[in-house]
């Protein structure tokens, strides 16, 4: 699945378009590099996305096309 649209599904980023501009940016990482929206997400991969001064670092355990708002959160593990 595409960075963008993983970011959107798992609800870490509200919108696909958002978080493509947040990958354009240059403000999400993925294992430590700087990432295209086109990247290809793997289970176990590290995100890192800059939110100002904030940084949010998850795990991702599952990728899915879809999930329910509820589910969410259990696609990803926060680590930092």
């Amino acid at each position: 699945m595409r960075l963008d649209k993983y970011l959107k599904v798992s609800r870490i980023i509200k919108r696909r378009t958002v978080a493509n501009d947040a990958c354009d940016a240059e403000h999400v990482t993925v294992n430590g590099r700087q990432a295209k929206a086109s990247y290809d997400v793997k289970e176990g991969d590290i995100i890192e996305v800059s939110f100002g001064q904030r940084k949010l670092k998850v795990r991702v355990l599952d990728v899915r096309e879809y999930t329910a708002k509820s589910d969410a959160a259990s696609l990803y593990e926060v680590i930092e």
